[in-house]
């Protein structure tokens, strides 16, 4: 019997739709759904949301399960996470980590981006490789984030709110420590010049 018309589209749009009926979504439709705030592909368009594009999968998934498990404070992250399976996750990672991320033009301080520049070298960049855009397995991408993002996210691990690991807890107290609140600035201004 072939179908028509549309009980055809309905059966295929449900296959799509709902994995019981078929396969899982394909990793596309997935991550379009994550558009809206982390941009097409991934590359953010607004400020407050970080672009996920370039991402490691390895710290995409850590990140997704993060937010379902609440360890990662966030607005609405922990819901959307939770409306996924570890399937779907794993879909949207190999979808993300493939792609480029587009990093916008932002104004920022020549001077204190180079200062920012050298500070990350010395403090950040064992783990913030290539400049904060090697996507490291347990390190996010910082290289070309929105500013206000990452004062958002800074600020997260200053108070505690997000937790640190013990490496980046050091660098930061010893960034601190030699160059004071200046550096973090620098810091900032480095990563959102970065093109």
């Amino acid at each position: 019997m072939r179908l028509t018309g549309w009980v055809a589209v309905v059966i295929l749009a449900q296959s799509f739709i709902n994995p019981a009926l078929g396969e899982l979504p394909e990793a596309t439709m997935l991550a379009y759904t994550c558009a809206g705030c982390h941009g097409t592909n991934g590359s953010s368009v607004g400020p407050a949301s970080p672009s996920i594009a370039g991402i490691s999968r390895e710290y995409f998934i850590e990140s997704m399960h993060a937010y379902q498990t609440g360890n990662r404070p966030a607005t609405i992250m922990q819901r959307i996470a939770n409306g996924y399976s570890a399937a779907e996750i794993e879909r949207m990672a190999d979808f993300f980590s493939r792609q480029t991320i587009m990093r916008p033009r932002q104004t920022h301080d020549v001077e204190k981006a180079d200062f920012g520049r050298r500070l990350h070298k010395k403090y950040c960049e064992l783990c913030h490789e290539d400049g904060g855009r090697y996507p490291e397995d347990d390190a996010g991408v910082l290289a070309g984030q929105w500013e206000t993002y990452l004062r958002y996210t800074l600020q997260d691990f200053l108070s505690g709110q997000r937790e640190m690991d013990k490496k980046m807890e050091q660098r930061l107290d010893q960034l601190q420590a030699d160059h004071g609140e200046q550096a973090l600035e620098a810091l900032i201004q480095y990563y959102i010049s970065e093109q």
